[in-house]
């Protein structure tokens, strides 16, 4: 990473590509009050529930057959992909202005999944996949794995030293002088210190080349949270779960179920099946503009699952 990425990263500046929206009158006055409900009422959650029947029959299908390793995390990850498409501006970051009850919302042109992983310790770590809005489904998959291959080489107590310094060093550039330097102090004096932050500045071993770097672990675009993947013997559903600052938009993956239905036959005759069943739950910052932002997602998705043919086209 060279000099200028660092700063890019540390400022989160909008990149060459990318549509910036400045607030107009009326989103500022809905921006004030949403942002006053915000601190005390949640965004908003819609819970979608997907007949995945089909869709998983077609994943089956693919995967024996691809000849590459492909997981249904890969497959959740391009259909939130094709989803964003469709709504480009939950693809953003927003800024907002308390104190003066204005913002922007910075439309961003690469799609940078967010995603978290298991680490053999059991703690959830964060990643970045970074740049799929024209990834294959393959090129999906063999990047994701490669990133949390890449995690077991990875010191995660240097990654994270280098990833606050990359932090502290945006909220300075920014004029925030004075968090920046209570953060600083808080930990390294009283009882919320660090301890392990004392080698901070201490010199440090090479780093190995194929380790993560802070850019894969820093803010995106958007993220993925594949709670029902990571644990398949989950048996509620995610139904919410707070957006990443400065993202906009969420979508956390839950268990597959099976679900009993009652259904007419081609003899007419009532009947009970069983049928595949994914909760699908969107988070979004009610401050972009409403549920019709979001509207364009879910059609998509409706799209996806009814017709899931089209995954053989990724």
């Amino acid at each position: 990473m060279d000099l200028k990425e660092f700063i890019r990263g540390a400022l989160c500046e909008p990149e060459k590509g990318d549509t910036v929206e400045y607030f107009n009158l009326k989103a500022r006055v809905s921006g004030n009050v949403l942002t006053n409900a915000q601190r005390n009422i949640p965004s908003p959650a819609y819970a979608y529930e997907a007949d995945i029947t089909k869709f998983l029959e077609v994943y089956k299908e693919i995967k024996k057959d691809c000849g590459y390793h492909l997981s249904f995390n890969a497959v959740m990850m391009r259909v939130l992909v094709e989803g964003l498409k469709a709504a480009p501006r939950l693809n953003a970051h927003l800024e907002y202005n308390h104190t003066a009850s204005c913002g922007r919302l910075i439309v961003k042109k690469h799609i940078n999944v967010a995603m978290p992983v298991v680490l053999e310790s059991g703690e959830t770590f964060p990643i970045k996949v970074r740049g799929v809005e024209d990834k294959s489904l393959k090129e999906i998959a063999e990047q994701t794995d490669n990133l949390i291959a890449r995690v077991d080489k990875t010191d995660m107590d240097s990654l994270l030293f280098d990833l606050i310094a990359q932090r502290m060093v945006g909220f300075i550039m920014k004029g925030k002088f004075i968090s920046s330097a209570s953060q600083i102090a808080s930990g390294y004096f009283g009882k919320y210190k660090v301890a392990k932050l004392s080698g901070l500045f201490e010199k440090k071993a090479p780093r190995d080349p194929e380790s993560l770097e802070p850019i894969d672990m820093n803010e995106g675009t958007v993220c993925l949270t594949n709670w029902g993947p990571l644990n398949d013997k989950i048996t509620g559903d995610v139904t919410y779960t707070p957006l990443l600052y400065p993202q906009v938009f969420l979508m956390a993956v839950g268990c597959i179920r099976d679900r009993e239905y009652v259904f007419k036959n081609d003899e007419g005759v009532v009947d009970i099946g069983t049928k595949k069943v994914l909760p699908i739950t969107l988070v979004f910052d009610h401050r972009i503009g409403g549920f019709a932002d979001v509207m364009p997602f879910i059609r998509k998705l409706d799209e996806i699952f009814e017709n899931p043919e089209m995954m053989k086209e990724w």
